[in-house]
């Protein structure tokens, strides 16, 4: 069964050797996995190209420019189809999704669509975080719930594809390519009656790095959101 792990990055140098060395010790070449960096001026591209010359499963794609997380994520999905992959796993590079969480997803993906991963199953998957990134995690997923009807954790980027079960369009057919692709494309998945799956998990928070999640991104999601609830009969 061919499977891919699909990692975006951005100024993300130390912690993708980090993730790499995970992944090759866990899984070694029962995986391809696909960087996909969008021209870092940190030199992540060049710390990946290191690993693409010595393990031949590792590939890396470098975009012009910075073209945002949601983009990141159909450019690998449109990868995964075109290559025909079976198996699809998306995942940050910051530190956050310990590859540990994957062998869970292969016992379970058989019987799902999708499977992702959920931050409110577990009463202490964020003890590490900032209160004030709790405080926002919780009320996104609280409005998300509100207006979409979502009781899934709908904005994570650590997930599972059972790409075979898909119609191409509806995988892709989320319009922000931003951090509001996470949960507009579970929202779409969801209203075409996919069955999606969660599994708990416990995230750290990033110890390497700061976020690229801004202000104006969190306001952006605030009023995506009602744009999506206004206009959702459409989906």
């Amino acid at each position: 069964m061919k499977k891919l792990i699909v990692i975006p990055t951005y100024n993300e140098k130390k912690n993708i050797s980090i993730l790499l060395n995970q992944l090759i010790k866990r899984f070694n070449s029962s995986f391809k996995v696909l960087v996909i960096d969008d021209n870092s001026p940190d030199g992540t591209a060049n710390e990946v190209l290191k690993y693409t010359k010595k393990y031949k499963f590792i590939t890396l794609k470098v975009r012009k420019e910075k073209l945002g997380i949601g983009s990141a994520h159909k450019f690998g999905i449109r990868y995964a189809i075109k290559n025909k992959f079976k198996i699809l796993i998306t995942m940050d590079s910051d530190g956050t999704h310990n590859p540990k969480y994957i062998k869970v997803f292969l016992k379970k993906i058989d019987k799902y669509d999708l499977i992702t991963t959920s931050r409110f199953k577990n009463k202490k998957s964020l003890k590490a975080w900032p209160l004030f990134r709790i405080v926002l995690t919780n009320i996104r997923h609280f409005i998300i719930r509100f207006f979409l009807d979502l009781t899934i954790d709908a904005s994570g980027a650590f997930r599972c594809y059972n790409i075979e079960n898909f119609k191409s369009k509806d995988l892709l057919d989320a319009k922000d390519n931003g951090y509001s692709f996470f949960w507009e494309s579970i929202f779409i998945l969801y209203k075409r009656k996919y069955l999606i799956g969660e599994i708990p998990i416990s995230l750290p928070y990033r110890s390497i790095g700061s976020s690229k999640m801004k202000i104006k991104d969190i306001i952006f999601a605030l009023i995506y959101i009602f744009r999506v609830f206004i206009n959702k009969s459409k989906y």
